[in-house]
């Protein structure tokens, strides 16, 4: 039975759950709900997020953040919100402590200033989700990790340290003898990540192409690190019952072709199949039920369609051309327009970037469709090869594609600035070489790439597929971090002050509406508008760059599901717009489901018809 991998494996000992994937695919639901049906059961239960950007609050309907919480209406249950910032003053001040005292003040500055490397929040936000590997007072701790991208890359850093600790003095992740000291506290949290019987690795997936690819190359990833995934949960399955028309007939099909993959691809794995609700599962009520659909195989609390129908409100997103045309074209004056479209994993961002990208190709644009998301899908959306450099897209002679590559954009990087110190003597470049090697450079290294397509050139409109939002703002926010590295470390004064002026001119540009546009992505559901409205609201504070369009993707259409549970999904889909107008007080670009996961050139097309009305 599934329980058996999330129960302890025997008395006094702690069962430490991971719960990831493709964001957007119910993982935080289904982490929540194990987490409430364990404390419900008398295990003392912790429940951890490393997203950078958390719902727990939103989940359980109270403040959480930073700090071990209790779990007002759930006994035996407490939960945190690892807080990056926090996390990393945190860690920076355990950094130094063992230091302080034994050097000078100016010696602690200098070290202070390194330590504002890029990487430092990352590698932060594993040393604190460490601690509670290492907590014998709970039973079970469960991690509702980040997307799937930046997860396999927070337990991937530890295993870079080594020449890092190695070389001795200071790193930009602080002094060697302050790692040195932490690096079997490291080896042990690895070490329990792939003990099975202390560890178990679950997914949640959907039966999706892209959420396919994605596990697949988790497990890849996982497995070269010895860890295995012991656990699928096929989320938000189309009940057969309620697939009536042809089109759910159609999605049915398609779903079912994905689960015949799933089980083929995934056989020596675990699977369960959960189904679509005709509503949302938020409340403690519907996370108990969950919990017991889950690991007794109890269905009888779960949400039921009924035989009730409900009227349509009405409500409805009618594309206004006249304010969103303006939005993806150039202004007067200007030769390119910036498009990003970001939001929360799994809303079909992606896929509405491709859309709009080629509708903007075949209104005759020089259009650039970009992709800074590690997990990146454009290829298998295109159904074409995408590689670091733009490439022509066949079919369309107005469209190019391009997915950034973190290795190959640090080796660009690596040799710009060697040649740039080159005859600054053997001295200089060791101590160069030495930055180039530390954690952070490749996260450098891409940002750096990704200016370079900000700045006018061959492209009429450049299109940015962006990596999930917490992902994306620190992307953003990064280069502020760089000023005190870059210009510590032995890079000449020349290099750092032109990487410093380009990136103040970069976000210039983004900040300016005449020259770009950003767009949320999201669902009409509670949690993606509230985390796309948050993460918005943070650009606009921390960056000041403001949303300038809003994007609802998923829109039952109202000719198809003409039942009970498709009027129920509706119903809610229509209850969120007033929120979403709310807080998007912009223009809105609905998107309709798809009878089939769009993939390819006819399929973007068609769907980009639907859309803008062409």
């Amino acid at each position: 039975m599934i329980k058996d991998y999330v129960l302890p494996s025997k008395k006094g000992t702690t069962r430490y759950l991971f719960f990831s994937g493709k964001g957007g695919v119910g993982k935080s639901t289904m982490s929540c709900a194990t987490a409430v049906w364990l404390a419900g059961k008398g295990y003392k239960t912790m429940l951890v997020t490393t997203d950078p950007a958390p719902n727990l609050s939103d989940i359980f309907g109270q403040t959480i953040g930073h700090r071990v919480t209790a779990i007002e209406k759930v006994p035996n249950l407490h939960a945190i919100e690892i807080n990056p910032d926090m996390a990393s003053e945190e860690y920076r001040e355990r950094a130094i402590a063992p230091v302080r005292g034994i050097l000078e003040e100016k010696q602690l500055a200098v070290i202070m200033e390194q330590m504002k490397s890029p990487c430092v929040e990352e590698v932060a936000a594993f040393d604190k989700f460490i601690e509670f590997m290492d907590d014998p007072q709970y039973d079970v701790v469960i991690f509702d990790t980040a997307p799937t991208g930046h997860t396999i890359r927070l337990l991937e850093l530890p295993s870079g340290w080594d020449k890092e600790i190695s070389k001795g003095g200071s790193t930009c992740i602080g002094p060697s003898a302050s790692l040195q000291g932490a690096k079997l506290k490291y080896e042990k949290a690895v070490s329990y990540l792939q003990d099975t019987s202390k560890t178990s690795f679950v997914f949640v997936l959907k039966a999706e192409n892209l959420s396919i690819l994605e596990t697949a190359r988790s497990q890849k990833e996982l497995g070269a690190l010895g860890i295995n995934i012991n656990l699928l949960i096929i989320n938000g399955l189309f009940p057969a019952e309620a697939c009536t028309d042809a089109f759910f007939k159609k999605k049915l099909v398609e779903q079912e072709h994905h689960m015949a993959i799933i089980d083929d691809q995934f056989k020596a794995i675990e699977r369960f199949r959960f189904p679509l609700m005709p509503s949302e599962l938020n409340g403690f009520k519907l996370l108990e039920a969950v919990g017991s659909f889950l690991y007794e195989n109890d269905a009888r609390e779960l949400p039921s369609a009924g035989s009730v129908r409900h009227k349509s409100s009405g409500i409805s997103i009618v594309f206004d051309g006249d304010k969103i045309n303006p939005l993806l074209v150039p202004a007067a004056g200007e030769k390119t327009r910036y498009v990003f479209f970001t939001g929360k994993g799994g809303v079909g961002k992606s896929t509405v970037a491709c859309m709009t990208a080629l509708h903007m190709a075949e209104k005759g644009f020089k259009t650039l469709i970009l992709t800074t998301d590690p997990a990146s899908h454009l290829e298998a959306i295109f159904g074409q090869a995408v590689g670091h450099e733009p490439r022509l897209i066949e079919g369309e002679p107005n469209l190019y594609a391009a997915r950034i590559d973190q290795k190959k954009a640090l080796d660009e990087y690596r040799a710009r600035i060697l040649a740039a110190v080159k005859d600054l003597g053997d001295e200089v470049i060791t101590s160069v070489t030495e930055d180039l090697n530390s954690p952070c450079a490749e996260e450098m290294a891409a940002f750096e790439k990704f200016m370079a397509y900000l700045v006018p050139g061959p492209y009429q409109v450049v299109v940015f597929d962006t990596a999930p939002t917490g992902h994306t703002i620190r992307l953003l926010e990064l280069p502020s971090d760089w000023h005190g590295y870059i210009d510590l470390g032995s890079l000449t004064k020349k290099t750092s002050d032109g990487t410093v002026q380009e990136y103040d001119s970069v976000i210039a540009s983004m900040r300016d509406p005449k020259k770009s546009t950003f767009a949320f992505v999201m669902y009409p559901e509670f949690t993606p508008i509230v985390e796309a409205w948050r993460a918005s609201e943070d650009l606009k504070k921390q960056v000041g760059i403001h949303t300038g369009l809003a994007v609802v993707n998923m829109l039952i259409p109202r000719e198809s599901g003409d039942n009970a549970f498709f009027d129920s999904r509706r119903r809610q889909q229509e209850k969120y717009l007033p929120l979403l107008q709310e807080k998007f007080p912009v223009p809105l670009l609905g998107i309709p489901l798809f009878d089939h996961e769009p993939e390819g050139l006819k399929d973007l097309a068609a769907l980009g018809r639907k859309v803008f009305k062409t």
